[in-house]
């Protein structure tokens, strides 16, 4: 399969999972792994193909990011919603930045670790979807500043491939009395710094492969690919949510890690 395809379909699947509580990285793992891609030039791709789908997120919500901006001097509610996402955003900041050797080195090849985590973090969403607090909290820009930095504690927990960030923050917000609209909402604002956070720490480090040519293309396709799914999904996730709960996605993960599990089994990725 051309790199040109394999550049879609990766950008494809991050563009549909990353704001999904499913885990876009042990997607985007396990289609690496199907695909036969490996090497420095798609790990680094991966991550950069992230910005697509932070795009989307920004221009779905423009306007509303946009009055933040400008009356960030004159409305103290402006200042706390931006106050509140910095606080969630620096655990997992201070986390990722400690542990990214370890993560990047150990955790990212253990594709079991992945499959169980894909596992156990359906049950928890099958539990958290049925046994939540009843909700108090209905606005994802008037949280309680402990209410954030707990929500932020929970982020670390997505340093585990195959947990999900979005799914990690969803239920942290929905266990601190966040209904699930709000607390989905909550997770797209919150993925912003912390993705362009990764994508600058990467951009750095890999800045020699990106270089106009065969890398530099690939990476524009997915970028531009990410973007338009994550397009599609932060438009309908949310409602999805608000009608239909956390199982959906609770079941597809459960379903993935068995397969992956399954296939490992049976030798696959030796």
């Amino acid at each position: 399969m051309s790199d040109w395809l394999n550049a879609i379909i990766l950008g494809v699947v991050e563009g549909l999972t990353e704001f999904l509580p499913v885990s876009s990285t042990a997607h985007l793992l396990l289609a690496e792994k199907l695909l036969g891609v490996s090497g420095p030039m798609w790990e680094t791709f991966t991550v950069l193909i992230q910005l697509g789908a932070i795009f989307a997120v920004v221009l779905l919500y423009f306007e509303r990011l946009l009055k933040v901006a400008l009356t960030l001097n004159s409305s103290k509610q402006s200042r706390r919603f931006v106050l509140s996402v910095l606080i969630a955003f620096l655990p997992a900041a201070i986390v990722g930045g400690a542990l990214h050797k370890v993560i990047t080195g150990g955790f990212f090849e253990n594709i079991a670790l992945i499959c169980w985590a894909l596992i156990l973090g359906g049950i928890v969403l099958l539990v958290i979807d049925r046994f939540a607090p009843t909700p108090k909290h209905f606005d994802a820009s008037q949280y309680p500043f402990l209410m954030s930095l707990g929500i932020g504690l929970f982020q670390c927990l997505s340093i585990i491939p195959g947990t999900s960030r979005s799914g990690a923050t969803i239920v942290g917000a929905m266990l601190q009395g966040a209904d699930k609209r709000s607390a989905a909402e909550f997770s797209f604002f919150l993925a912003m710094p912390t993705m362009a956070g990764a994508f600058v720490v990467q951009a750095w480090s890999s800045r020699h492969e990106l270089a106009i040519g065969h890398a530099g293309g690939l990476i524009a396709v997915g970028f531009v690919v990410s973007f338009l799914s994550a397009l599609v999904v932060v438009k309908t996730f949310i409602d999805f949510v608000g009608k239909r709960g956390l199982a959906p996605f609770a079941y597809w993960r459960i379903v993935i890690g068995m397969l992956g599990l399954l296939a490992l089994a049976q030798g696959w990725g030796r």
